[in-house]
């Protein structure tokens, strides 16, 4: 993107989304350029130097990170006010890709299939307006290009390189992520729990092998493998608060090697999702209880692992939930941006931004015209709306350009 400066026209709400319109090209094409050439994790070398060339002219002070391939872009303005943290997360699944688009993606086995290449792209939308508008942002942005959300935790490896200590001090951060469930250019978001907390475990179930036709003569692990991930559920629905969820899903069962054989162990791959810390630690606790009980019942042992850290609960801000839905209503309309009722049982790592600042997390919609039952978020066939990068780009610069009252950062 080039510099594109327009010495400071005001930036009313409809000014802004007018002009983030205006770059809908540039961001499109640049969200193509990352959707072609998606990596994974924390090493994402192309899509940083992307990054970092639409960066290039505007102004901004800009840092590369050296534990991840991040890239940090402070843009001060004209005025004293808060420090506002805008977040985009750069990388993309370990999938294959089955949309069609002729700028699918070139590397086999890797998709942009949650819209990170559009919040990317949104995000440096916002990094020329916001300096174009310079001269009217009361304090400064400080714009936080991560690598590895998915799993990888890249939020929390910024944070610990230095993120609040070395461009700090940070007073209200927010962060955008497009969904195809709700109508291109909606905004959504809530006070509180957004998004659940997210445990992934590893259960071995180990019996004694042997032949098929004798199961009397070996000690099977298989049903007492298929009767903890039944068990499970029962074990939500009765140990866990109806209004602070937990979801218990056992997504991969392995077992055996050929249909005549018992095998000496099973293995259940699952992940545990609450709303609240004390429903995640009780949907933990519970699984571990049923899965020795059913083990021994069954006359077998078992081991449980956790698998990485996990990422917590996404709360929000009341207050910076509150200005999220201003600003877009402000730039959409009254019917442009909805409190949304209840959470999302999906989980982010942007949990460790929000632990330590207040801030938020809004839901963007980019429904595809015409679709009637849009592909979702980690489907090989996720398509997403490009217009509604647009509204993104401008409630970015609108969030960080809202004033403080009574200099509280959390207002």
């Amino acid at each position: 993107m080039t510099d594109g400066t327009t010495g400071g026209a005001h930036a009313s709400a409809g000014g802004l989304i007018g002009e983030a319109a205006g770059l809908l090209g540039e961001m499109t094409e640049l969200r193509r350029a990352i959707h072609r050439r998606p990596e994974l994790g924390l090493d994402l070398p192309t899509t940083q130097q992307l990054v970092l060339e639409a960066l290039d002219g505007l102004g901004a002070r800009v840092v590369t990170g050296s534990a991840t391939t991040s890239v940090i872009a402070e843009i001060d303005g004209g005025r004293p006010g808060p420090s506002t943290l805008l977040r985009a997360d750069m990388d993309a699944l370990p999938m294959p890709e089955e949309t069609g688009l002729p700028f699918a993606s070139q590397v086999e086995g890797a998709m942009h299939a949650c819209g990170h290449d559009a919040h990317t792209a949104m995000l440096l939308g916002a990094a020329k307006l916001l300096s174009r508008h310079r001269a009217e942002l009361a304090g400064r942005a400080v714009l936080m290009f991560q690598p590895g959300e998915e799993g990888h935790a890249g939020a929390r490896v910024m944070l610990d390189e230095g993120l609040l200590d070395d461009h700090g001090p940070i007073d209200r951060a927010f962060a955008i992520h497009v969904t195809p469930m709700l109508p291109s250019g909606m905004v959504a978001t809530r006070p509180g729990p957004l998004l659940a907390s997210a445990t992934a475990f590893v259960i071995t179930v180990t019996g004694r092998g042997g032949h098929a036709s004798m199961p009397h003569d070996a000690v099977d692990p298989v049903p007492a493998a298929c009767e903890m991930a039944l068990s499970f559920q029962t074990m939500v629905t009765r140990t866990i608060p109806v209004f602070e969820p937990a979801v218990v899903t056992v997504g991969r069962v392995t077992a055996g090697t050929t249909s005549n054989v018992i095998p000496e162990t099973a293995v259940l791959e699952g992940t545990i999702r609450a709303v609240s810390e004390s429903s995640a630690e009780a949907a933990l606790e519970g699984v571990r209880r049923v899965a020795a009980g059913v083990a021994a019942a069954h006359g077998c042992t078992f081991s449980y692992e956790q698998v990485g850290e996990g990422y917590p609960v996404t709360v929000n801000d009341p207050r910076q939930a509150a200005g999220a839905l201003e600003a877009a209503r402000a730039l959409a309309g009254p019917e442009g941006a909805f409190e949304m009722p209840y959470p999302v049982m999906g989980a982010e790592d942007w949990s460790f931004v929000l632990r330590r600042v207040p801030g938020a997390m809004a839901f963007l919609g980019v429904a595809p015209p015409g679709v009637e039952r849009p592909a979702p978020n980690h489907s090989s066939r996720m398509l997403l709306d490009e217009g509604a990068m647009a509204v993104g780009a401008a409630l970015h610069a609108a969030v960080a350009m809202r004033p403080s009252p009574g200099g509280d950062p959390g207002a």
